[in-house]
């Protein structure tokens, strides 16, 4: 099968040919349509988990991916021939990704059925991406009328943090460059704080001046612990501050009665079932900026500036 490797933590991917996989007993084989392509795609691969778990050279990377059942092991009995599935997959040993043909998991890891309605490659951008965002949103217990800012709108996290937030009846402020302003707004935001090399001001400052008031709930996606502790200023007293890449001062945080700290997702195929949900309904939009074949993987991996979610073409 054709799937996207690397040689060693760190290398350049490339395309190889590589034997299909079986589906052992408990597992199912999946014929790859589509992979979404998320950060931590790129950090596995410079080695963010080496030592903490065991890897298998040559890797293929990828973690979310969609498709259709084409063999099932010994003991599965909740899926079968020829239906249409999606998942987040993380599974030891690393380097058996969705950057490929086929892939095959264990039928009970973070696995749905695709609903009609939802298309393989939107499907393939919903799981890392769309489960960090739900369970953002569930661990700050986000309520109808709260002031909600998300820092690092305009990625894969950002965009459905938008829409989930303006679902629960939020009042969302969302950072976006200017040219983005617009896509923001459709999605659901209620105010944009732009930024840019053309505005002096921060993010934390602008918000002072436009809602004096303070913020209920800060989702900071991208900032460093200087600028991520400048933007927690922000949230009032009984509020909530997440950061999704280590950069929050929990301690600081709980002095000032502010809960929250770094999150690490952790849901699995309920929160994907619920974001299916929500997708089929169309009260979910799956933002999709681009659509390259898997060939093309090596350019859009760790790319930066993201508007959205990129998913490979198998």
């Amino acid at each position: 099968m054709r799937a996207i490797v690397v040689r060693e933590f760190g290398a350049k991917p490339e395309t190889a040919d590589m034997p299909i996989p079986e589906a052992g007993a408990g597992q199912v084989l999946i014929q790859l349509e589509a992979a979404g392509v998320n950060p931590f795609d790129q950090r596995i691969i410079d080695g963010f988990l080496n030592g903490r778990l065991p890897h298998d050279f040559p890797l293929i990377p990828g973690t979310d991916g969609a498709g259709t059942i084409a063999a099932v092991g010994a003991g599965v009995d909740d899926f079968t021939l020829g239906d249409r599935v999606v998942g987040k997959f993380l599974i030891p040993p690393i380097g058996h990704g969705t950057f490929a043909e086929y892939i095959a998991v264990p039928h009970d890891s973070a696995l749905a059925l695709v609903p009609d309605e939802v298309t393989s490659v939107r499907a393939a951008a919903l799981p890392t991406a769309g489960i960090t965002a739900l369970d953002l949103m569930r661990a700050a217990r986000v309520r109808d009328g709260q002031k909600m800012l998300i820092v690092g709108a305009s990625g894969g996290v950002g965009s459905y943090l938008v829409q989930l937030g303006a679902l629960a009846g939020a009042h969302v402020l969302a950072t976006a460059r200017p040219d983005d302003t617009d896509r923001m707004i459709r999605l659901g935001a209620t105010e944009v704080v732009n930024y840019g090399p053309a505005i002096p001001a921060s993010v934390a400052d602008s918000v002072r001046t436009t809602d004096p008031g303070g913020i209920d709930v800060l989702f900071d996606l991208v900032s460093a612990p200087p600028v991520f502790a400048d933007n927690a200023g922000l949230v009032r007293s009984g509020g909530a501050a997440f950061s999704t890449i280590g950069s929050a001062d929990e301690a600081a945080l709980r002095a000032r009665g502010i809960t929250g700290g770094n999150l690490e997702s952790s849901g699995g195929a309920a929160e994907l079932r619920e974001l299916l949900r929500l997708a089929a309904t169309g009260d979910l939009m799956v933002p999709i900026s681009a659509m390259p074949p898997l060939s093309e993987a090596a350019e859009v991996l760790g790319a930066p500036g993201a508007r959205g979610k990129t998913v490979l073409v198998i």
